[in-house]
């Protein structure tokens, strides 16, 4: 007979991930997904026979990666097990302010580029330009059904962008990774970063790690090939669609719909699906367990 697993009831609040300001709205959704998960996850411990272990919750933007890593945290320590929640949220380069932007400049540097190699780039086209600049449209691909130059500027930009989102560019992954390493090697104590939305906001905090056996990392590039560390990458699933339908119901940003948040989406999106045969747990918008192969017959149908 087939044990059916039993949880822990929630309480109204549960501790969470270490991002400053980062609120959570834990639903039902998200317990439902935890639960699909755990008895899986924990299976794949006990395989590991590991003193410590590291996992990854990642996915993309908005797929409740703070919220079920939260519950899964919180079955870990019922089950007397010491769990911690690092938010990988706070090993940028740049503020986050200052990323946005970053990743505008690179995008238009990179078109910019592309044009140049063309011979494209001609006063006219620099005020047509200059003037979706402004508009915040030049990522739009609608306009380049119009205009052949823009389709080049914006191919240019795409691969210049791609070459910044989710690299060491971007992020200190060589920061994460070390943490990653000293939790492994048994370290008690160690220093971790807190990052805000302002320049002034950051700081380190020495986080206590001696009852803590098992380190839950949520973080969209947990599943990075520039992380080390991880043991159980745990892939929550989304489609660019939906991962924006999330975005808007949050409302992370104030341009949710812009053409240049649709391109990072889907820039990110491709990455994931990459990254996935690495994941040694994925789990689908609906909630149900996959296969890397189910997985890929899944996306094929997106």
């Amino acid at each position: 007979m087939t044990m059916i697993p039993t949880f822990p009831e929630l309480p109204e609040t549960i501790p969470h991930g270490d991002m400053p300001g980062d609120k959570i709205c834990v639903g039902e959704d998200h317990i439902l997904k935890a639960q699909a998960i755990y008895p899986v996850l924990r299976e794949k411990m006990n395989d590991l026979q590991q003193n410590r272990c590291i996992i990854a919750v990642c996915g993309g933007s908005g797929v409740g990666k703070s919220e079920i890593a939260s519950v899964l945290a919180y079955y870990l320590r019922e089950a007397g097990i010491g769990t911690y929640v690092l938010s990988g949220d706070n090993y940028p380069r740049r503020i986050p302010r200052d990323n946005d932007i970053e990743r505008v400049r690179v995008y238009r540097q990179g078109g910019l580029q592309g044009l140049v190699m063309q011979d494209l780039l001609t006063p006219q086209i620099s005020r047509q330009l200059r003037q979706l600049w402004e508009e915040d449209k030049d990522a739009d691909p609608a306009g380049a059904q119009e205009n052949a130059w823009l389709k080049v500027y914006q191919r240019s930009g795409r691969r210049a962008l791609t070459g910044y989102l989710g690299t060491p560019n971007e992020i200190n992954f060589g920061e994460v990774s070390d943490i990653l390493a000293r939790f492994h090697q048994g370290e008690t104590e160690i220093y971790l970063k807190r990052m805000g939305r302002e320049t002034t906001e950051l700081w380190y905090e020495k986080v206590d790690f001696s009852e803590t056996k098992v380190l839950i990392v949520e973080w969209t590039h947990g599943n990075s090939e520039f992380l080390e560390g991880i043991d159980i990458p745990v892939l929550l699933n989304s489609t660019p669609a939906e991962t924006l339908a999330h975005r808007r119901a949050r409302n992370r940003d104030g341009k949710t719909d812009s053409a240049f948040t649709s391109l990072v989406l889907d820039i990110e999106q491709k990455k994931l699906e990459a990254q996935a045969y690495k994941a040694g747990i994925i789990l689908s918008k609906q909630g149900q367990l996959l296969s890397f192969a189910d997985y890929r017959l899944l996306m094929a149908k997106e």
